[in-house]
């Protein structure tokens, strides 16, 4: 059995790369590309995760090896680049 891909601890990657267009507690309009959501806590874990109000579209990002690599810079430039490439 293959195990699950589990969020990388002190990343919060997904957290800070993507922009999010949609309203976010606290941030009304969303946050932009490269800035990190204001519910990343200081561990670089989300205090949203469990949390009915969490953002879709973050409940959707799920993580897996592709977009994580092998260590935090490797996530950040993956979903920079991804922005990036969606953005244009």
């Amino acid at each position: 059995m293959v195990e699950a891909f589990q969020c990388r601890a002190n990343c919060g990657a997904c957290c800070i790369a993507p922009s999010i267009s949609s309203a976010i507690p606290g941030m009304p309009n969303g946050k932009p590309a490269g800035v990190a959501c204001i519910h990343l806590n200081a561990n670089l874990q989300c205090q949203l995760f469990a949390h009915p109000s969490r953002p879709l579209v973050c409940g959707r990002l799920k993580p897996c090896h592709e977009m994580c690599g092998d260590n935090r810079q490797q996530a950040l430039y993956y979903l920079t680049q991804l922005e990036q490439l969606t953005s244009e």
